[in-house]
């Protein structure tokens, strides 16, 4: 049977697997949440496209959010060609290639440390437009619990420490980022302890970007709380506040379907997908995250568990144990959740395993193909 029919209205059986799936409505509805807080606060929310960006999208949601955010040269242009409203940009370090062009496509640069500043200050000022140039600042203090993802973790090279600051001359922002798919108590305590440290340099700010890690889409998030984050800070030091979170854009809109195409045993049932962890879902393995399954339960929570695999030669490529009201059979669907925001855009071709279409759910019902990867996208890649 196909798990996914008694929860999923989908056709996917229509469909090449795997394959990405963006539900527009769902999109929508993450946007207008953020729209509604930009109206009420005056703040400004950015769309990271770190962690989501299928562009053919973004005329859906440009109108509910202030602009882009890129963490490089070719994801500004991606930001100023197809959302076409503020971009911004930073990065740990900028070549002179890259920043050169950022000077035509940026309106926002960040810089990473007084080094960059003052090696491009010149460049900047040479302009004849106006570029707003910020600095990044590490706060240290960050309550991430996984050490990759923790900017503020001892020895990070993200951002400028306390000890390090210097007279922001003509920098018009502070940036910082401290935050992982957290709720807004973390931001709250975050503020505290980085205000009163920072609080001369804020003084002489226009505006302060709180960076990203927000979860603000999320069901148990606290919106009251990151508008009093909000007003707090615009209110004390009569700054514009932006925010660029990636996940919250996405969160909850996007699946990754998938095929059952063998069943082994070793000690377990193990069913081989047409997906795989390593290619299509790298998070499974670096977050570590485990993604939901529709019609699928935790291991042993339902009459039939099996341990889910990729088609790599990687060991490892293991997605998960997961239960089932039934016994899987290859030719099976299977619908993995949550898997927009920083699946598209970390996957990849190891083993030459095909990348999954891009598919888009329209709110009238149809399924429209997005992108089709072939032969020619692994090829091209490699010479």
């Amino acid at each position: 049977m196909n798990h996914y029919k008694k929860y999923f209205q989908f056709p996917v059986d229509t469909l090449r697997t795997p394959c990405y799936i963006i539900d527009e409505h769902l999109l929508k509805k993450n946007t207008a949440l953020l729209k509604q807080i930009q109206e009420k606060t005056g703040c400004k929310i950015l769309l990271a496209q770190k962690a989501f960006s299928m562009f053919s999208t973004y005329p859906l949601i440009s109108n509910d959010l202030a602009g882009t955010t890129a963490s490089g040269l070719f994801e500004a242009m991606l930001g100023r060609k197809h959302f076409g409203k503020e971009v911004h940009v930073f990065s740990p370090a900028y070549t002179q290639e890259d920043f050169t062009q950022l000077l035509n496509i940026a309106d926002h640069i960040i810089f990473n440390s007084f080094n960059q500043w003052h090696k491009y200050r010149s460049q900047v000022k040479s302009i004849p437009r106006h570029i707003s140039c910020g600095i990044r600042i590490n706060p240290g203090y960050a309550e991430v619990e996984t050490d990759l993802y923790n900017p503020c973790i001892p020895g990070s090279r993200m951002g400028v420490p306390l000890e390090q600051m210097q007279e922001l001359e003509e920098l018009e922002g502070i940036h910082f980022h401290t935050m992982c798919e957290q709720n807004s108590d973390v931001l709250e305590r975050t503020l505290d302890h980085l205000l009163p440290k920072f609080d001369y340099w804020l003084r002489q700010c226009k505006w302060v970007n709180f960076g990203g890690g927000h979860h603000i889409t999320r069901m148990d998030y606290d919106v009251d709380c990151l508008i009093r984050c909000i007003d707090r800070v615009q209110s004390t030091y009569g700054v514009q506040v932006y925010l660029e979170p990636g996940e919250a854009i996405a969160l909850n809109a996007g699946y990754l379907a998938a095929t059952v195409l063998d069943i082994v045993h070793n000690g377990i049932d193990i069913a081989i997908l047409d997906a795989s962890a390593a290619c299509h879902m790298p998070d499974v393995l670096e977050m570590p995250y485990r993604p939901c399954i529709i019609g699928g339960g935790n291991a042993g929570e339902k009459p039939y568990t099996y341990r889910l695999a990729g088609n790599t030669c990687l060991a490892g490529d293991i997605i998960g144990d997961y239960s089932f009201d039934s016994p899987l059979h290859p030719g099976d669907k299977l619908i993995f959740c949550d898997m927009a925001i920083y699946s598209m855009v970390k996957n990849n071709t190891f083993n030459g395993v095909p990348l999954p279409d891009i598919v888009l759910y329209h709110e009238n019902g149809q399924l429209e193909l997005i992108k089709h990867f072939g032969y020619e996208d692994f090829e091209g890649r490699l010479s």
